[in-house]
């Protein structure tokens, strides 16, 4: 599944860190889909990421720890960071994290969550 998740980015998205522009840029792509927040939140889909490397998945967070309503990076592990503010808030993860969903205890990928409710 992770070479599937891969294969769905825009070819200059694979093997970049993904930052708020990455994630905007995926917003884009997915904007009158069930890819994006907004238009899923109703099916029950919470924003989340997965590492494909080790399969850990965690939810979008806020840095305070509340879960946030669309794909934000600041509350994810910090392991997966790779670049930070000066803040000392997450501005980067690994390239090899996905943003997603969960529903029901299972990740889905922003296309399998569009193809899920379509």
């Amino acid at each position: 599944m992770a070479q599937s998740a891969r294969a769905q980015q825009p070819n200059d998205a694979v093997n970049q860190p993904i930052t708020g522009r990455t994630l905007r840029s995926e917003n884009r792509q997915f904007a009158n889909t069930c890819g994006l927040s907004k238009n899923n939140a109703c099916h029950n889909f919470l924003p989340a990421f997965r590492h494909e490397e080790t399969g850990e998945v965690a939810l979008a967070k806020f840095a305070d720890g509340r879960q946030a309503p669309m794909h934000i990076i600041l509350g994810l592990p910090d392991n997966w960071a790779i670049a930070r503010n000066a803040q000392g808030q997450i501005s980067a993860i690994a390239s090899c994290v996905v943003a997603g969903f969960v529903r029901a205890g299972q990740f889905y990928t922003r296309a399998e969550a569009a193809a899920a409710v379509s």
